[in-house]
């Protein structure tokens, strides 16, 4: 655990009186916890805090500053959304975007943290009628804006031929059948306990359901090798490695983006891409697609403005 300073202690490391730091507390946003009635500071973070507000860096003759030329994706992963990144660092040279496979609620809390530019996320709602807004409202402080990237199709992927008759998640169950899952906070974890919860079925009887990766490939890949029998996944899996594919439901798979980096000359180039004809031609030679909303606003509906 870091250390903490009291009061007094963090005001002699800042070299000001401790009726400041109160007022830093308050209207600057300085780390700190009150813990029985105390202010406690972890230093580490009073650290960053510092360094986050600090203004007139020396200039270098170096490379453009990393927060200019670097995009930051975070979240869900995604066949389609890998392309166009790639499409991204060949349409802007001398930009780089880099995604981070964090699952979708991981994403979420890297753009809490202000971790990342976009996150990417396509978490079930419990009434199972919608997508990842009572999830950004419970894990953010305020709304981000949300994009629609695409909407793709879920299902069961399961050896080619289907040897094992799989026909719905209530099938995972069956004795001598083996899965491969997801991680907790990925959308495709919540979307198989969802309906597992919703056919009486519980995960600690399907043999596998605690064997678990982090990509729709490599469940697709386990499958291949006779690891699995079977695992939730993303059509454009089944298809790219000729397996056969039971299909669960279309989910939307939407980019999340704070108010104060959706006008970011990175960020804006990126959603442009999603218009271009180049990515509707990557999207049509991959499996379970609808671009039908892609790049359009989802949230807040009337768009927002730069100000």
């Amino acid at each position: 655990m870091s250390q903490l300073l009291t009061t007094k202690e963090v005001a002699h490391f800042l070299s000001i009186n401790e009726k400041m730091v109160y007022s830093l507390v308050s209207e600057k946003g300085l780390p700190a916890s009150k813990i029985t009635g105390k202010w406690l500071f972890p230093k580490n973070l009073v650290e960053q805090w510092i360094e986050a507000n600090t203004v007139n860096y020396p200039k270098t003759t170096e490379s453009p500053s990393v927060s200019l030329a670097v995009l930051i994706i975070t979240g869900s992963n995604d066949l389609l959304l890998n392309k166009v990144i790639s499409f991204y660092n060949t349409h802007f040279p001398g930009n780089i975007a880099v995604f981070g496979n964090l699952g979708s609620m991981g994403g979420l809390q890297a753009l809490r943290q202000n971790f990342c530019h976009i996150a990417s996320s396509h978490l079930l709602q419990e009434n199972g009628e919608d997508y990842n807004f009572e999830f950004a409202n419970q894990e953010l402080e305020r709304m981000p804006a949300i994009v629609n990237f695409c909407k793709r199709e879920q299902g069961i992927l399961v050896k080619n031929g289907n040897p094992e008759k799989i026909a719905t998640v209530s099938d995972l169950a069956q004795p001598g059948i083996r899965i491969v899952n997801r991680p907790l906070g990925t959308g495709t974890r919540l979307l198989l306990d969802q309906a597992l919860k919703k056919n009486a079925v519980r995960g600690d009887k399907i043999d596998g359901y605690n064997y678990e990766v982090h990509r729709h490939l490599d469940v697709g890949l386990e499958i291949m090798a006779g690891r699995a029998d079977a695992g939730l996944g993303i059509h454009a899996v089944a298809g790219l490695l000729n397996l056969d594919f039971v299909p669960l439901c279309w989910e939307r798979y939407d980019l999340m983006i704070f108010k104060e980096r959706f006008f970011e000359a990175s960020v804006q180039q990126f959603l442009g891409l999603l218009h271009e004809e180049q990515f509707f031609k990557i999207a049509e030679s991959l499996k379970g697609y609808d671009i039908g909303l892609s790049g359009r606003m989802i949230y807040p509906k009337n768009n927002i403005k730069e100000e």
